[in-house]
């Protein structure tokens, strides 16, 4: 299960303006949020994704149809 939690939470970052945001600032709080939400990810899991470097997933997200990105609006505020 956690493999697909994996793979889902870097869809969710590459396609998700305001999560890539949040995670850029704070990677440790947002993905501590994300697991109290209810996502797997074992601690090798985590540990791998705070070493990933967010401009990863900001340059896969310019390959991503606009169509299939999640936008933040200025003052919009949402929870992982």
């Amino acid at each position: 299960m956690s493999q697909k939690s994996v793979e889902i939470l870097i869809g969710r970052l590459v396609t998700d303006e305001g999560l890539r945001a949040r995670f850029s600032r704070d990677p440790q709080s947002t993905l501590r949020a994300i697991r109290e939400g209810g996502l797997e990810l074992n601690s090798g899991e985590v540990e791998a994704l705070l070493q990933m470097r967010v401009s990863a997933f900001e340059s896969l997200a310019r390959w991503v149809h606009p169509r299939l990105q999640k936008i933040a609006f200025k003052g919009e505020h949402h929870e992982p």
